[in-house]
């Protein structure tokens, strides 16, 4: 202690992990882009019984049940997104908080990468509608009035869902068809061209005092809503991130060069668009004659 090398246990020997993912969910998810389902995914987390534990007798072992556990109810991306929380808890416990932990996720294997999806909107066959007109069916009886503009602008646009959700008149010009997003995902603004139908969509939309075209809607709220549509329209695998994939593809299919769609939809990564594509073979054929 005279030479200042004794460091005090004390802090972890005396806080559960519970009690840090509730200072965590105060702290340091609100500074988050992706705030709201971050908080949504920490509530669910505190009520694991592994969050009653004292942090400092967490070991590797216990986090790793705990992935196990997780693994036989939920898919591997969804155990990894709580990997990855729990492990920025322990490492800001240890790093701002001055709480002396070491961070037990490092000694266990994440789960693996999911294989990347290539879900598609079916067309109609045997004398049933198509899967896109079941969908938008399906949401045009929601109670929520949103979500049908919300989903229809989706597909025409690839907007991630929080990107449609934050949407401001005031970045979006009707005339020349575009939508400024001043704050995405991947931390670059961008500005995404609408489409004849996108536009028509927004000028159906009625205006708000708050500049917000979506006024008080959130991601949670859509997300909640489009499981109701999806379960009505017998669409139970279809994830609402599947329509920004069926919307790249046909931005393909239009004829736009990859460039070009990396212009819309801002992937930083050209492999990582090549995924979302998902062309079908018998068309490429069509097209080699």
């Amino acid at each position: 202690m005279d030479q200042g090398l004794f460091v005090s246990r004390v802090e972890a020997e005396t806080t559960t992990l519970n009690e840090l993912l509730q200072r965590y969910l105060e702290e340091i998810t609100p500074q988050k882009k992706g705030a709201e389902p971050e908080a949504a995914r920490v509530r669910a987390l505190l009520k694991h019984s592994l969050t009653q534990r004292i942090v400092a007798g967490i070991r590797g072992v216990d986090i790793a049940r705990y992935r196990d556990e997780r693994l036989r109810k939920v898919c591997p991306a969804t155990v990894k997104r709580d990997l990855v929380i729990i492990s920025h808890l322990f490492e800001i416990a240890r790093k701002e908080w001055g709480i002396h932990v070491q961070n037990p996720v490092r000694d266990i294997k994440l789960p693996p990468h999911a294989k990347a999806r290539e879900r598609r909107l079916e067309a109609a066959r045997d004398g049933e509608a198509s899967e896109e007109t079941r969908l938008l069916n399906a949401c045009r009886e929601a109670r929520n009035p949103y979500l049908l503009p919300v989903v229809r602008l989706a597909l025409e646009t690839a907007m991630r869902q929080g990107e449609l959700v934050s949407l401001r008149w005031e970045n979006i010009d009707l005339n020349q068809r575009i939508a400024h997003l001043p704050d995405t995902k991947n931390g670059e603004s961008r500005t995404v061209p609408l489409s004849t139908t996108a536009t028509n969509v927004l000028r159906s939309l009625p205006r708000s005092l708050s500049g917000e075209v979506f006024p008080s809607l959130t991601t949670e709220a859509v997300k909640r809503s489009y499981i109701r549509a999806r379960r009505r329209a017998g669409l139970e695998d279809l994830r609402f991130h599947d329509l920004r994939h069926e919307a790249t593809t046909r931005l393909f299919e239009k004829g736009l060069n990859i460039m070009e769609v990396a212009c819309v939809t801002v992937h930083k990564d050209l492999r990582m668009l090549r995924r979302y594509t998902h062309l079908k073979a018998e068309d490429l054929a069509r097209k080699l004659g």
